[in-house]
């Protein structure tokens, strides 16, 4: 089995759904609450190893109860976590999300995923070249997502970079990344002064970008290909990102090509979007077998 190791956040999502968004100054009445498992770079583990991915986390967490109780869920979706260390100094990361019409705001607070440095880079290299695939986000310090590229480049393990939530980020280093997956917005604050058929051209078979119910596209060297989404009626859109890049790792890495990944991808989206959470909705292998859409395309054991 090939080996996939996310490095990223670990946090608590905090969520609340409600009719509107309250104005500066309001106070209205929400229609629930729960607290659920997140962090960008967890989520994106629990999508590979719910898809069969022999995942190792990497990060920090709080000594908090939070913390306990995230390490927790990693190891009950058989994640290792080996490479996740606990500090003292800071509470483990959150995000206090609210949900309307099935579309989420967020605020994120790091907390401990800040507390990770490159001090740890001795252990993150060893992990990094045992690996098949590394997948890394941005709510990790600047410093350490740069590390961990460079790392991947130069033993020419391939790395997944997801640049969530969007930053300014150098493109010598984005030329780095094996795959690199903004949304549109991210995209755009990445290469303000392109347009989305320039970028794409500019990294084929690099850059994907993804862009909700409209699919997701890339360049493949000859021309521009569109992937199209799976049309379903979404309850909550929080983790769909993540789910796609989880389930586009777990694809590369049992050889599929370009287009199957990516669409491999877009289904895993597609069915985590129609549940509750960030983690809630994402499928495992055999819920997606479930579809005839899989039935038609792969064939991932």
């Amino acid at each position: 089995m090939s080996k996939i190791a996310v490095i990223g956040s670990i946090s608590t999502d905090f969520v609340v759904t409600a009719d509107k968004r309250p104005e500066v100054g309001e106070t209205i009445t929400g229609n629930g609450f729960k607290t659920t498992f997140g962090g960008k770079g967890a989520n994106q583990a629990v999508a590979s190893a719910r898809l069969g991915g022999d995942v190792y986390m990497a990060g920090t967490v709080g000594t908090d109860l939070f913390g306990k109780e995230l390490l927790k869920n990693l190891t009950e979706n058989n994640i290792h976590t080996d490479y996740v260390e606990p500090v003292t100094q800071v509470p483990s990361g959150s995000a206090h999300i609210t949900v309307v019409d099935g579309d989420n705001a967020i605020v994120y607070i790091p907390g401990a995923n800040n507390a990770i440095g490159i001090d740890r880079m001795t252990k993150l290299r060893e992990l990094i070249q045992s690996s098949d695939i590394v997948v890394v986000q941005n709510e990790l310090p600047q410093e350490v997502v740069e590390q961990i590229i460079e790392s991947c480049f130069e033993q020419q393990i391939k790395v997944i970079y997801n640049p969530a939530p969007a930053r300014q980020v150098d493109q010598s280093l984005l030329a780095k990344a094996t795959y690199f997956t903004p949304n549109e917005s991210e995209f755009k604050l990445l290469f303000p002064d392109m347009t989305i058929s320039e970028g794409l051209a500019k990294f084929p078979n690099q850059l994907i970008l993804t862009m909700g119910s409209k699919g997701v596209y890339y360049h493949d060297g000859t021309s521009e290909k569109q992937v199209s989404s799976y049309k379903v009626d979404p309850i909550d859109t929080t983790g769909a990102g993540d789910t796609f890049n989880g389930a586009f790792a777990v694809a590369l890495t049992a050889g599929l090509d370009m287009e199957s990944s990516i669409r491999f991808g877009n289904l895993a989206a597609s069915l985590s979007i129609q549940k509750f959470g960030a983690q809630g909705g994402m499928p495992t292998l055999a819920e997606m077998k479930e579809s005839e859409e899989y039935e038609k395309t792969w064939n991932i054991e």
